[in-house]
């Protein structure tokens, strides 16, 4: 599975840090742009196979990128 997360997103690291250390074998990268500026501005997201995946703050965020990990 691909996750990529926007350098500039704030809110998105300690994410990407848990993610790395539970699911060691996903593809997993900071971008310096993931081209969705508008929702990167205002909310911690990453894209999950491509798929804009947004949330209110990091907890959240993680754990809908696990659901849709779930889903896969």
């Amino acid at each position: 599975m691909k996750i990529r997360f926007c350098e500039n997103n704030k809110g998105t690291v300690k994410v990407l840090k848990k993610l790395k250390e539970t699911y060691p074998d996903l593809n997993i990268k900071r971008k310096d742009c993931l081209k969705n500026c508008g929702p990167c501005k205002k909310t911690p997201i990453a894209l999950v196979e491509g798929k804009v995946v947004s949330a209110a703050d990091g907890e959240e965020l993680y754990r809908k990128i696990v659901a849709a990990m779930s889903k896969e």
